[in-house]
């Protein structure tokens, strides 16, 4: 009887349909969270979202998968590999716009997450030009932002600049720019830190100097197809950028972005035109506000707003989906935005949080995305497909070596054809 071969294979059948079950219930109580977020600031801030989260739901195990590399240059293929192959992690870091919608949401990697919108009341808190502009396809939303960074920031050493007799005001021309360049260069310091190791960095200065000269009109027809991209007015921007190249600190290749801010905080270097994140390494290193380092809006771009936004999904197929979505639901609350925020540069993207939490950077940019003209960044993924976001960063590495102003705007003139247009 105990042998009998129907018993046995009953028996092992049994056994399997067991497996997966118990399996299951012993991951219940998990949840993975991939983002790119390893920097000093960036880990603080969401070792801040990951506090906020098991308050409320202080049993589940949660997964940090972070992949190491500034704008998720490294973090994007490996979450890429992982969708491809049906291994996706519950929750994952993105940037809205082209990113999330043409990435991650056509080929349906992402499932809608409306109905946190509407049983919390996100309509009324988040502001609706993002969420319907850059997160919802076919009347359905597909993240919910931790925040909102300015990428068009210009940073600089307070007690370096004094030294010199270098004095920035509340905005910053290209041509006074470069006078307090070409005085730090005769004092032999390097002006402009820059740690493009990953070449986004140089790319998001070219970015930023070229919002500096087109401003926010120009910005918008160059996305839209109503400016070409040999149009003078961004050949001069190249100009522009390349001039800054003289200025750039020699072991620039070598260095990632935060290693170019630390250079800044050390004194090392004077400048350094980087989005907020920035700020969220100087509050990790405990520097003074005014007293250590400052900020102004990069050379020109004074009333305008990159925004370079942060949100999360939820994987279609996620192994732990009622965890993700309490997730979710602790990012878009105010203890959260407010926690994370005030640690990591950006500012909430709520828009009813307590303003008094935070500090005079914060309040500055907070003013900035209320009253300026916003526009979407495209060495972030939210202007333009991941075609063109990848030319431009090649069109970078190649006038670096180069110079050629030509060559540069040819290029993205013809990876623009190449593009489905950004509108």
């Amino acid at each position: 009887m105990r042998n009998n071969p129907y018993l046995v294979a009953l028996a092992s059948l049994f056994a399997l349909l067991q497996a997966p079950l118990t399996s299951h219930a012993a991951d219940e109580n998990k949840l993975e969270v991939f983002s790119w977020w390893t920097s000093g600031g960036e880990a603080a801030a969401l070792d801040a979202l990951f506090s906020v989260y098991k308050k409320q739901d202080a049993g589940v195990e949660i997964i940090n998968a972070t992949v190491a590399g500034g704008g998720g240059s490294a973090a994007r293929p490996v979450l890429q590999t992982r969708l491809a192959g049906g291994n996706p992690p519950d929750t994952w870091q993105s940037h809205p716009g082209w990113e999330l919608l043409g990435q991650y949401v056509e080929p349906g990697y992402c499932e809608p997450i409306t109905d946190l919108y509407k049983s919390n009341g996100w309509d009324r808190a988040f502001p609706k030009e993002l969420v319907v502009d850059l997160m919802t396809k076919d009347r359905q939303i597909y993240a919910v932002l931790a925040g909102i960074h300015r990428g068009n920031v210009l940073w600089y050493n307070t007690k370096l600049l004094e030294k010199n007799g270098i004095k920035v005001g509340d905005t910053i021309t290209c041509d006074q720019f470069f006078a307090a360049c070409d005085k730090l260069k005769a004092a032999g310091i390097p002006a402009l830190g820059v740690g493009d190791s990953q070449i986004w960095a140089s790319a998001q200065l070219f970015e930023n100097t070229l919002l500096g000269v087109v401003g926010p009109k120009g910005w918008t027809d160059l996305f839209s197809g109503a400016m070409q991209w040999d149009d003078p007015k961004v050949k001069e921007a190249i100009k522009l950028f390349g001039k800054m190249q003289d200025y750039v600190n020699p072991d620039h290749s070598a260095l990632s972005w935060d290693q170019a801010i630390k250079a800044l905080m050390e004194g090392k270097v004077a400048f350094s035109s980087m989005g907020d994140w920035a700020d969220g390494e100087f509050l990790k290193a405990n520097l003074k506000e005014k007293e250590d380092f400052g900020w102004v809006s990069h050379p020109g771009t004074a009333g305008s707003f990159i925004i370079v936004a942060d949100g999360f999904t939820l994987a279609k197929g996620a192994p732990h989906k009622e965890a993700a979505l309490a997730w979710l639901k602790s990012i878009g609350s105010k203890e959260a935005q407010e926690a994370f925020n005030r640690l990591k540069g950006s500012i909430p993207a709520r828009t009813d949080v307590d303003r008094s939490k935070f500090d005079a950077y914060h309040q500055w940019s907070m003013d900035s995305f209320a009253k300026d003209k916003p526009v979407a960044s495209c060495v972030h993924g939210e202007a333009a497909p991941a075609a063109f976001q990848q030319a431009l960063n090649d069109a970078v590495t190649t006038f670096l070596v180069d110079k050629n102003i030509d060559n540069f705007a040819n290029a993205l003139v013809q990876a623009a054809r190449e593009s489905p247009s950004a509108k």
